[in-house]
């Protein structure tokens, strides 16, 4: 007899691993952007997400996924989306240690950041919760239009409890929010839209109109942008009246989307549709805006815990296997890989939790600041998502491409955070737009930018370049948006790096700068200079 069956050189599961505190460039931005006092929390949650049971819910949230049932046994219209308990179970954690509004409720120096870190963390795991948790935090400046829908809703918003039953927004404790901008016939054109809105002269409004994407459609409320009299105005519709009689919110299908599975998004139809006005009629765009910034903003957070999951997991893997005499992570080849992935998702940590910080604070400079960085971050780091997964699900080999294994999962999910919130032309062109018509926010992240300068001379040489750039688009404003895309990645690169050198310990800033900024960087992943400290930069994957 033989054994024919034995595992061996195979990694052992990634769990009980604290996800907080193994995350060496998350701890050191969550210190320096003044937010070291949620430490102790988000080393729970660390420990929480990194938890076997954790990432087993997150599996079945994704396999077992979300089904509309338009009726009831006895044919009664309930529109409802069924979600399997591992679902419930990760939001409402989520919800639990404030991933969704600590930051409002709780305001101080860090909130934003400590907020942002502990979004991530859940997101790392398993991402399609966060877009609910992702709304309902971004609400909150939206609704300081309408201070008498805040006055009822805030409280609930801020709520640690979640509770998924839908019933009178009276009797609920907790809230979460969706929104429903896109029609099949704009897209990102929002003007476009068709849906309408009647006064009902009792203080509210009747909207009818169809929306092509609205996710999270087992929302308690939603921010709908529809035409009113007046023009494109933002309007709040709840799922139940108050008094407990069901809205009209009659959802079409759920779209069956690459990735994203554990979310539902849906099409639905407005049809006499009770809402409230927040804002200004005509001022639709201006209202929801604030929403949408808050949004893109978790794009690149969401992103950057997508590169961290990616690179820990590789990491993890090349740690584990041996191959051709040796430990895979110790093979030069490999080396190079596991340290550009990690210059990556770096880079993205330090710019997302920077970007975070800048809203901790209500000065001109940075509200100059964040109104370009993030456009130019959200831009960058989801488009740079998808092709690391991929790399790093590589290194995994065979196993990095089977569903058993979550970067599977993870290179199908990186891409919707480049979609959402406006895909690449719409971001570039708003970046070019902010330019145009902020031009203080461009002289606020040119300081960010001079303040890493006189370090490394590829750096100074591609914030020159970038200069240039700069003042081809201000000089021709007509010619602009063919070079927006080169504008806004050469803004992307040197914020990165303006971080990156200032933040990041000497060898991570060496590698950014040699392997995204000098003459020499290549297109795949990998090909880094050898001189560089490429195990200190992999000791920190």
């Amino acid at each position: 007899m033989t054994t024919t069956h034995e595992v061996v050189n195979q990694a052992p599961p990634r769990i009980d691993v604290n996800e907080y505190l193994t995350n060496q460039a998350l701890v050191e931005a969550v210190k320096r952007y003044d937010a070291q006092w949620a430490a102790g929390d988000l080393d729970g949650v660390g420990v929480l997400v990194g938890r076997a049971d954790f990432q087993r819910d997150a599996e079945l949230a994704n396999t077992i996924t979300p089904v509309f049932n338009g009726h009831d046994r006895w044919g009664h219209r309930v529109d409802a989306v069924d979600f399997h308990p591992a679902y419930h179970r990760i939001i409402g954690t989520a919800i639990e240690h404030g991933a969704h509004t600590s930051c409002w409720a709780d305001p101080r120096p860090g909130a934003h950041v400590a907020r942002a870190a502990t979004f991530m963390l859940f997101a790392q795991i398993e991402p399609g919760h966060a877009c609910p948790v992702s709304m309902t935090h971004a609400v909150v400046p939206s609704l300081a239009f309408a201070p008498g829908l805040a006055e009822q809703w805030i409280p609930r918003v801020y709520s640690r409890v979640y509770d998924p039953e839908l019933r009178d927004p009276a009797t609920k404790q907790g809230a979460i929010f969706g929104m429903a901008m896109t029609e099949k016939q704009g897209g990102s054109d929002v003007r476009a839209n068709t849906t309408r809105a009647v006064d009902a002269g009792d203080g509210t409004y009747r909207l009818t109109g169809h929306k092509w994407f609205c996710s999270a459609p087992q929302s308690d409320a939603f921010l709908v942008l529809a035409q009113a009299p007046g023009g494109l105005s933002c309007f709040l519709v709840p799922r139940v009246l108050p008094g407990g009689d069901r809205n009209v919110f009659r959802i079409q299908r759920l779209k069956d989307k690459l990735g994203n599975k554990s979310n539902a998004s849906s099409e639905i139809e407005l049809d006499g549709t009770t809402g409230w006005l927040v804002g200004e009629e005509g001022r639709g765009v201006r209202t929801i805006i604030e929403m949408v910034g808050q949004t893109r903003l978790d794009c690149v957070l969401g992103s950057t815990a997508g590169m961290r999951q990616s690179v820990a997991e590789a990491a993890w893997h090349t740690r584990h296997r041996s191959a051709f005499g040796a430990t895979l992570i110790d093979q030069p080849a490999m080396t190079a890989v596991i340290a550009d992935l990690q210059l990556e998702a770096e880079a993205a940590t330090w710019t997302a939790l920077r970007l975070a910080a800048a809203y901790d604070r209500d000065d001109d400079e940075s509200a100059a600041f964040r109104r370009l960085a993030t456009a130019v971050a959200k831009y960058w780091v989801c488009k740079r998502g998808p092709n690391h997964a991929y790399e790093a699900l590589e290194c995994l080999g065979g196993n990095g491409y089977t569903e058993q294994f979550p970067l599977a999962r993870r290179y199908r999910e990186q891409p919707v955070m480049a979609v959402w919130e406006g895909s690449g032309n719409v971001i570039a062109l708003d970046v070019l737009r902010a330019m145009s018509r902020e031009p203080d926010s461009v002289e606020a992240v040119d300081r960010e930018l001079a303040s890493a300068l006189g370090q490394y001379p590829v750096y100074d040489a591609h914030i020159a370049e970038t200069r240039r750039l700069l003042g081809r688009v201000a000089k021709d404003p007509a010619a602009a948006p063919a070079l927006a895309r080169r504008v806004v990645e050469a803004l992307a690169l040197g914020l990165q790096g303006a971080v990156v050198i200032k933040e990041a310990p000497a060898a991570v800033a060496d590698g950014f700068v040699s392997a995204r900024l000098g003459a020499d960087r290549s297109f795949e992943y990998g090909a880094l200079d050898p001189s560089l400290d490429l195990a200190a930069i992999v000791a920190r994957a």
